[in-house]
Order: C-alpha cells, then structure tokens, then sequence
C-alpha cells in the first residue's frame, strides 16, 4: 500500500509565502515524476508545478518566479515553495507521484487527500 499525505496549508495575506510538503509512504520501489496540482471551487484541477527523479521542473506560467517545487529522494517527499503568494493563488492543494509499488513493480499515479491554501487580507 502506498500513501501520499500533505501538509503546510493554510491562511495567509497576500504577498505571504507557504510551503508545502507531500510525504510518500509504504511498499515503494521506486518514485519517479512528482507535482503538485490546484483545484479552486468552479474550476478544473490544473497542474502547478512538476520535478522528474533527476531534478527537471516544469511550471505553469502563473506561478513561475514565485513558486519552487523541489524533492529530498531519500525522504520520499516532495515541497512546493510558494512565495509572493496571490488571492488567484487559493484553491486546494494536491500532491501527486508515479509511482512503482514493491509487490507489482507497475507504475501508476497516486494522489494526496489535498491541503487548502487560502490567501486573502
């Protein structure tokens, strides 16, 4: 069984930074791409921010320069840096990895159970 749990969201002013960690757990092989998706109310959920094994990051455009996504391999986790933070920026928060499990060696996606990030003054 693998597990995906975050946490380090909350309520911040504008301009305020957070940051996020997403902690995997269980019978892991191997984890391979790790990210972090938003999902605001109304809207779909979209990708934030993504880090291979090997450290390559992607952003989307609205986050770029003021989010950084990084990943400690040897604790399992994954963070999400997030400074100059926005009103535009508040919607739940999920941790998401591909991962192979110990028992099947299959690689497929796991997902958090998501941490709300709300920023207003």
């Amino acid at each position: 069984q693998v597990q995906l749990v975050e946490s380090g969201g909350g309520l911040v002013q504008p301009g305020e930074s957070l940051r996020l960690s997403c902690a995997a757990s269980g019978s892991i092989f191997n984890i391979y791409t790790m990210g972090w998706h938003r999902q605001a109310p109304g809207n779909e959920r979209e990708l934030v921010a993504s880090i291979t094994s090997r450290g390559s990051t992607k952003y989307v455009d609205s986050v770029k320069g003021r989010f950084t996504i990084s990943r400690d391999n040897a604790k399992n986790t994954v963070y999400l840096q997030m400074n100059s933070l926005k009103p535009e920026d508040t919607a739940v928060y999920y941790c998401n990895a591909d991962i192979s499990s110990q028992e099947t060696y299959t690689i497929r996606g796991y997902w958090g159970q998501g941490t709300q990030v709300t920023v207003s003054s």
